[in-house]
């Protein structure tokens, strides 16, 4: 249970850096919401690796490069999903604001997110 909560916590962290990154990007550029996205989410699948190492699960035992190559894999698998989401969301309803699409699709992606870290990066 205190890793769910954990992992929750990190992912919050996540979202919120997800969003402010997007709403700071879309508001202070000319990038479109799209694009922006990308931005975002690489900020914040930083932010909850450092969590996530931290606090979630623990280091994972293996070399630090290798552990980042893999929450790496899992975080862009978890990414595509959740920008795939977000973009359908966007394009199949053109009036939804970004940031409502940010959370429809962050919701989908949280537990496949999970069991890839939990099983594939942090399994001792």
């Amino acid at each position: 249970m205190k890793r769910l909560i954990w992992f929750a916590i990190a992912g919050g962290s996540g979202f919120v850096t997800d969003a402010a990154v997007l709403a700071l990007l879309l508001h202070a550029t000319s990038l479109d919401p799209f694009s922006a996205r990308l931005i975002a989410i690489a900020v914040a699948m930083c932010v909850t690796w450092l969590l996530n190492r931290t606090f979630t699960f623990g280091k994972s035992g293996r070399h630090v490069l290798s552990e980042g190559a893999r929450y790496g894999g899992v975080g862009v698998t978890s990414a595509i999903l959740n920008y795939a989401i977000y973009s359908a969301v966007l394009i199949a309803f053109p009036t939804v604001p970004p940031l409502a699409a940010l959370v429809i699709a962050s919701a989908a992606a949280m537990a496949f997110s999970y069991f890839g870290y939990s099983r594939f990066v942090f399994r001792r």
